[in-house]
């Protein structure tokens, strides 16, 4: 009997979803013609949601648009647990008032230019560090996203082992669309979510379909896929897919996902992030 391919998802994650901004969820799979062919959408309105979708039996693999690690640097000024789960946990223990304050007390000490600590994936992947708290308040997606992967005893590589069926690796669709246009494709308010930004969800879509992009993975075609990311102004529907395709790319590379060979394991790492190349 033929072993099925894992699906492959994309998640673009809100730390408080609802019916008017849910997670947005992109489901598909692998074709042997190496495209990505897209088989769902999903809107989840709730964290309750979201823990379902995770305990769904796999094999699938799934890039989430949502910090799996905070830099090491942050960790140990603040003194918290070295070690991946007991840090999720202890994270997400503390109400967010005491984090704020946590993070205000460690960026006042530091020199103007440098008062946040960055994971050694975020400079290359041109990523928010992820204890900021605001602009965008990435800090408070992993206190409500990392806490549900590890609960949900899903599989992180170089962070924590778990069931090998359900695969979570970190995405961030803003690397990818802005490699193939740096044109603003998307806006929460509705005074600028105008023309000039839906054509540019239409050349990050003709992008994806054709492969042009560093990853090269193509997505295949569908009128549905089509209108769905030209109606939607937020363009969260967009960023799933871009997840989507983060995802299917690692799949493609095998076991190691695409990965540095060596992460550290409080951080993690974005999956098609450029790594350094090693020195000497």
């Amino acid at each position: 009997m033929q072993t099925q391919s894992p699906q492959v998802w994309g998640v673009d994650f809100s730390s408080a979803p609802s019916r008017r901004k849910p997670i947005t969820v992109v489901r598909g799979r692998l074709r042997d013609d190496g495209r990505l062919a897209l088989e769902a959408f999903e809107a989840l309105d709730t964290l309750d949601d979201f823990d379902r979708l995770l305990r769904r039996a796999g094999p699938w693999v799934g890039g989430f648009d949502l910090p799996l690690g905070l830099p090491r640097e942050l960790v140990l000024a603040l003194g918290w647990p070295q070690v991946w789960p007991d840090l999720v946990r202890h994270f997400a223990a503390q109400p967010r008032a005491r984090l704020r304050e946590h993070f205000i007390a460690f960026c006042a000490a530091r020199p103007k230019g440098g008062k946040f600590a960055h994971r050694a994936t975020d400079r290359p992947a041109g990523s928010s560090p992820s204890m900021k708290w605001v602009n965008p308040p990435v800090a408070w997606m992993f206190h409500a996203g990392a806490p549900r992967l590890l609960e949900a005893g899903v599989h992180l590589p170089g962070l924590c082992a778990g069931d090998p069926a359900r695969v979570a690796l970190e995405a961030y669709p803003g690397m990818l669309a802005r490699a193939i246009t740096t044109d603003s494709y998307k806006s929460d308010t509705v005074a600028r979510q105008d023309e000039a930004r839906r054509d540019a969800r239409t050349r990050i879509r003709a992008a994806l379909l054709a492969g042009d992009h560093p990853l090269g993975l193509r997505v295949a075609d569908g009128a549905p896929l089509a209108q769905r990311l030209a109606d939607d102004p937020r363009g969260d529907w967009l960023d799933a897919l871009l997840c989507a395709v983060q995802a299917a790319w690692a799949l493609a590379q095998g076991p190691g996902y695409g990965l540095p060979a060596t992460i550290d394991p409080l951080e993690g790492w974005i999956v098609g992030a450029p790594c350094a190349a090693p020195s000497g």
